[in-house]
């Protein structure tokens, strides 16, 4: 072992902390700020649910309602500091939302874990819609329709955070993401997280070594729903509000979706995926109202070709890269690029202009995209999407032989330095 590589994770941490650190600096607008705390977010919310789904196993259709009820409990616990009830600084807020989502979490989690597989998939999906029904019972908690919302500038300070800026807000989630990315790796090097796999990928063995499944499946569960409480805790002190829709069904899809993406068979898959998946929701958003389309038809995609997400494709080159064979995949990968560019834009244009002709309160055909403007009921932007998707269709058997070959030409150097 080479010295020094024991203090590489370290490392790592502290140059994390570093880049962190000077983001706000480097990107220092409001809309910045914004889409990096919603990034903070993202990712901590992605890596709570991969306790379940990745280290665990358990496929689950309700973790918004971890994510929500912290949510809700920090912005009661705020509104209990503005009243003068609770002297708490507002960046220990999650703490709060923690252990409210630690508290569900070993309530649900005591009858939900007693199964696995499909029956514990549909019993987190009944606890969701169980949940989310409540939401329009108990509308002292939830606060109906309008929701739950406080001021985040309000309490003791702490560390010269005012919360009043959106940079302020932008440490403190920061600075529980790292805390909390942290704790979730450590708790993976444990045996608890050793013997969460074991159970992920033959429980009946576990079982015959003396260790009872549905314990390690308890426990990865309750931890998940801390740490989902923790996201849910900055998603409101981020937006100062809070509603119904957080413990919601589409938040529980939008979670499974960063997971998937990023890829649930590594512990930074999440992180990847959360950062992929909120960056292209907020500016995919910007710029078409059809941007949740693009990002279903995206998922689609990974799901059929990446199964094991953007970090399994990144691990696969791993050992290309290191063998300095990545130069035999360029000019395929080249290839492949402009066929995807040109299914992308024959598509969107397509999907645009079908779109913009599909809302009720278009008063005119005439559209704009990309700064080009056309009519969308024309037959010059039809014949180009039809086009490009048909010029892409004959591009992609030339560029999928011609991967398949890059990668048997790969494979076949692999092989032979390993085997010299």
């Amino acid at each position: 072992m080479i010295p020094g590589n024991r203090f590489l994770p370290l490392m790592l941490v502290a140059a994390t902390i570093v880049i962190l650190a000077l983001l706000p600096h480097l990107f220092n607008s409001r809309y910045a700020l914004t889409l990096l705390n919603q990034l903070g977010i993202g990712i901590v919310f992605a890596l709570s649910y991969n306790m379940l789904l990745g280290q665990s196993g358990l496929l689950s259709f309700g973790h918004a309602v971890y994510f929500g009820l912290g949510g809700f409990t920090a912005l009661h616990a705020l509104n209990a500091i503005t009243d003068g009830d609770l002297p708490l600084p507002v960046p220990l807020l999650p703490i709060v939302g923690g252990l409210m989502g630690l508290a569900v979490g070993i309530i649900l989690g005591w009858v939900s874990t007693r199964r696995s597989g499909t029956i514990f998939a549909m019993i987190s999906l009944g606890f969701a819609e169980l949940v989310a029904a409540s939401s329009n019972i108990m509308r002292g908690y939830f606060g109906g329709e309008e929701g739950i919302s406080g001021d985040r500038m309000s309490g003791p300070v702490l560390f010269n955070l005012s919360m009043g800026p959106q940079r302020d807000v932008y440490y403190v989630i920061a600075a529980w993401m790292v805390i909390s990315a942290l704790l979730m790796y450590l708790i993976t090097q444990t045996p608890l997280g050793r013997m969460a796999n074991a159970v992920r990928d033959n429980p009946l063995r576990v079982a015959f070594v003396g260790y009872n499944p549905q314990t390690v499946r308890f426990l990865m569960f309750a931890i998940s729903g801390f740490f989902a409480g923790i996201a849910g805790s900055l998603f409101a002190i981020n937006f100062e509000i809070i509603t119904a829709q957080a413990v919601g069904i589409e938040y529980s899809a939008n979670v499974l979706m960063m997971a998937y993406i990023g890829g649930t068979g590594y512990f930074l898959g999440p992180v990847l995926g959360a950062i992929i998946y909120t960056a292209l929701s907020i500016v995919l958003s910007a710029y078409t109202e059809a941007w949740m389309f693009y990002l279903g038809v995206f998922f689609i995609i990974v799901v059929l070709y990446a199964p094991n997400g953007v970090s399994g494709v990144l691990a696969v080159h791993e050992p290309v890269l290191r063998a300095r064979l990545m130069h035999r995949l360029l000019p395929a990968y080249g290839l492949a690029l402009v066929t995807a560019a040109t299914l992308l834009a024959g598509a969107v244009v397509v999907i645009e202009s079908s779109y913009h002709l599909s809302q009720p309160g278009a008063l005119t055909a005439t559209m704009n995209l990309a700064g080009i403007e056309f009519d969308a009921d024309g037959w010059r932007p039809w014949a180009f999407g039809l086009g490009a998707l048909a010029l892409g269709a004959l591009l992609l058997r030339e560029t999928i032989h011609r991967v398949g070959h890059a990668w048997a030409d790969v494979r076949h150097h692999l092989t032979g330095d390993a085997a010299t």
